[in-house]
């Protein structure tokens, strides 16, 4: 008797690259595409009622994101396994998604049989992820985490309250220069571009108190 097929959910806002998916796996016995979700709570509902074995999962949705929505899949419990296959490679997207949960993370220019063999493996719990991702996590834990200095750590507090350069300057009693230098230090040693990721990172690592 032949092995059932995987079965998948593919979630992504472009109606043009859901329909591309769908056309990779069409006509392989090997797959079974049970329906599309055009947003992240969207994915959720899909997943509770169909129960995939594997979701193909963008990042950047309306309603809800990616990386929320698989918060969201773990938070319920659910036994799908997310591969995230987005446009996105840097720092910032891939380890929220990695440390939410995502098996396997691919970027959209993936050949169809790497997509095949990402998704197979995912299907059985194995890790997928496309060579220049691997890269980067590879070089987050073979490179030191370059310490904040106390300064720093100062500011990325203000920061994660809210405060302007300007505020965070009147706090600290130094000039606004002098905190926007900090900051760009601050977005260096984390690897992040925004406050928001900043601060997300700085959470994750255990920089900042969760209360």
């Amino acid at each position: 008797m032949p092995d059932s097929p995987i079965r998948l959910l593919i979630a992504d806002d472009h109606p043009i690259v859901r329909d591309g998916i769908r056309g990779m796996f069409t006509g392989d016995p090997r797959f079974e595409v049970l329906a599309e979700a055009d947003d992240g709570a969207r994915a959720v509902e899909l997943a509770r009622a169909l129960d995939p074995d594997v979701i193909l999962m963008d990042l950047r949705m309306p309603r809800m994101n990616g990386v929320e929505a698989i918060r969201e899949l773990a938070r319920l419990g659910l036994r799908a396994r997310v591969l995230v296959l987005t446009t996105y490679d840097t720092d910032s997207d891939v380890l929220p998604a990695i440390e939410a949960g995502a098996t396997g993370y691919l970027l959209k220019d993936t050949q169809r049989e790497e997509l095949v063999r990402a998704v197979t493996a995912a299907s059985r719990g194995e890790s997928a992820l496309s060579p220049s991702v691997a890269t980067r996590l590879m070089g987050r834990v073979r490179t030191p985490v370059t310490p904040l200095s106390p300064r720093e750590l100062e500011i990325l507090h203000h920061i994660s309250q809210g405060d302007t350069n300007r505020e965070t300057a009147a706090h600290l009693f130094i000039s606004e220069a002098t905190v926007k230098t900090h900051v760009l230090h601050i977005y260096a040693k984390l690897g992040v571009n925004d406050r928001a990721a900043a601060v997300a990172v700085a959470f994750q690592r255990g920089l900042l108190p969760l209360a």
